[in-house]
């Protein structure tokens, strides 16, 4: 059972499909549930992520700098096989905790992002793990926590609403002219997710509601038209937060430029389309 103040986070967590308010507004948190080592019982945890790109995220086993590893990493040891709550989604993944140059590679972007994890090193003897979480792939659709494909719609919606603002917020309070390597990837995780909806939408959603409501053809191509000139926008963002391909470059400047333009006309997007979709898709769940 987690102590109340993770449980009162998970509780807020769930209800609000991963927003949270007061000190975890701004955090990137998920929910991670583990089998007990000893007990085999299954154990939900609030703890911060980094993203990874793909369907990879991280996280880091610092226990707030204890001499102890928390127990949630504990437990993965002993199966590597977790559940995770985003907020919109819930998938299986599998941990692997990292090591060497990698391990090394992930922990300065943390630290770039957040110098409390170095402070946290300076207060124990042990390395502080880091853990990267894969999903596992599954057959059909993703799961969205929602009762119906409206909720659902809404629900990822918000979500990509949530973390470009957390982006233009990092921009906002970036220093000098180069983006940081996290940043990059936050962008470049994000510039994925949003291909992949739109995929989802194309090949998926679109169809069944053209099958059910043909008088929404119109609305279906315009759509699509939109699809097709945010991801021109993806494009260009993503051509300027990697412009050296490896290193900490990326013009500052031209990517917040970028982030604002495709803020502007997702948000327009978003909008149109749940004013004109969720009405269709509530009547054919009626």
């Amino acid at each position: 059972m987690p102590n109340a103040f993770n449980q009162k986070i998970i509780d807020e967590f769930r209800a609000n499909k991963g927003r949270l308010t007061g000190y975890f507004a701004q955090a990137r948190l998920l929910l991670l549930t583990t089998t007990g080592a000893r007990t085999g019982t299954r154990h939900t945890t609030p703890v911060g992520y980094l993203p990874d790109g793909g369907d990879r995220v991280l996280i880091i086993a610092s226990a707030g700098g204890s001499p102890r590893h928390p127990d949630w990493y504990r437990n993965l040891l002993a199966d590597p096989q977790v559940t995770v709550e985003s907020g919109s989604f819930t998938y299986e993944a599998r941990a692997v905790v990292l090591a060497g140059e990698e391990r090394e590679r992930a922990w300065a972007r943390a630290v770039e992002t957040d110098p409390g994890w170095a402070a946290y090193q300076e207060k124990t003897t042990r390395l502080i793990p880091v853990v990267a979480l894969s999903a596992i792939a599954q057959s059909g659709p993703p799961t969205v926590n929602a009762s119906s494909l409206g909720e659902g719609m809404k629900v990822v919606h918000d979500a990509f609403r949530r973390e470009l603002a957390l982006i233009r917020e990092e921009m906002r309070n970036g220093n000098g002219r180069t983006l940081g390597a996290q940043l990059r990837v936050n962008c470049l995780t994000f510039c994925q997710g949003l291909h992949n909806h739109h995929t989802g939408e194309d090949t998926m959603l679109f169809p069944f509601i053209a099958t059910n409501h043909p008088s929404a053809a119109l609305t279906l191509e315009r759509l699509r038209k939109e699809h097709e000139q945010i991801a021109g926008l993806v494009k260009e963002l993503r051509r300027v937060v990697s412009l050296d391909g490896v290193g900490t470059g990326g013009d500052a400047a031209a990517a917040r430029a970028e982030v604002e333009r495709l803020t502007l006309d997702l948000e327009a997007h978003l909008t149109y389309e749940e004013e004109e979709l969720l009405p269709l898709l509530d009547s054919s769940a009626a």
